[in-house]
């Protein structure tokens, strides 16, 4: 992992390239940038009231041939030591699936371990995303997050990526609720298609309860509008300008709440060819010779 940066940069030059088999990401302030085959990830980071740290997670991992990508963000209730034991989770969850499509089986071991370890009184909504490169597809698990928002290049049109657009591969009984309520749970993922130029804005829910001075919320409906107000997006700066939206809506006051950003634009690119050396060693890290690394 790249280490969080505290100023904010007018651009992004150089993100991380992720490697085989990496894992990204964290619970600090940051404006970062990652890349994997295929997709331009950005990550705006504002814990609560300057800290360095908050309860938003946010995870991007890459398979071994590159050709699975999964972007996770979490906001978990509570701060501290809960939130260390929740990335914790996360994290080992990721390590464990880095080459899985199916999301599910993570979503429904993330829920039993929050339960276990909180006892009723930890949970934390959260988005697992994956990109399936040679599909072109973004699968979806929503763990009552709120809804992430898509740019479709095509129509030059944001709208709101939920389970109502595309076939749903549903688990019987109680479903998609925050992580760590009830067990069990069952998860529902969705897939939609992503073309270049299409960009996925996922967030916190410290973006729809951003209030003006009369203390009037903004809402999912009003994110949206917000969302559609400004210019057409254009890699990593649609995070910053959702950002500095909403703090001439705050009228320059600072978030009530942790605030994360993550911006997921479609560059393009294929995933690349592996040498027969780095074949042996995904291969290797796959059946368990070697560890993932830190």
């Amino acid at each position: 992992m790249t280490a969080p940066t505290a100023t904010k940069p007018t651009t992004v030059a150089d993100p991380h390239a992720m490697r085989c088999l990496e894992l990204w990401g964290g619970t600090g302030s940051a404006r970062e940038a990652a890349s994997v085959p295929g997709l331009d990830i950005y990550v705006r980071c504002d814990p609560y009231r300057g800290a360095e740290s908050g309860g938003d997670i946010y995870y991007v991992s890459m398979c071994g041939a590159g050709n699975i990508a999964r972007i996770v963000l979490a906001d978990v209730s509570g701060h501290g030591a809960d939130v260390a034991d929740a990335s914790r989770l996360l994290r080992t969850q990721m390590r464990r699936n880095i080459n899985t499509v199916d999301q599910t089986r993570m979503a429904r071991q993330l829920n039993a371990q929050f339960g276990a370890e909180g006892d009723g009184t930890k949970f934390a909504t959260a988005l697992l995303m994956t990109y399936f490169a040679p599909s072109n597809h973004l699968v979806i698990v929503n763990a009552g997050h709120p809804p992430p928002l898509i740019w479709r290049a095509a129509k030059r049109a944001w709208s709101y990526a939920e389970a109502e657009d595309a076939p749903a591969t549903p688990d019987a009984g109680v479903s998609n609720l925050p992580l760590g309520i009830i067990e069990p749970t069952g998860y529902e993922q969705f897939a939609l298609p992503i073309e270049p130029g299409d960009v996925a804005l996922l967030y916190t829910d410290a973006l729809p309860e951003t209030a003006d001075e009369s203390g009037a919320q903004l809402g999912q409906a009003g994110l949206l509008e917000l969302v559609r107000s400004l210019s057409e997006p254009a890699g990593e700066t649609i995070g910053e300008r959702v950002a500095d939206a909403l703090e001439q809506r705050r009228n320059g006051a600072p978030p009530e709440d942790d605030q994360t950003i993550v911006a997921i634009s479609h560059n393009g690119a294929t995933p690349p060819g592996l040498s027969m050396g780095e074949h042996l060693r995904v291969i290797g890290r796959m059946i368990g010779i070697g560890r993932l690394g830190p």
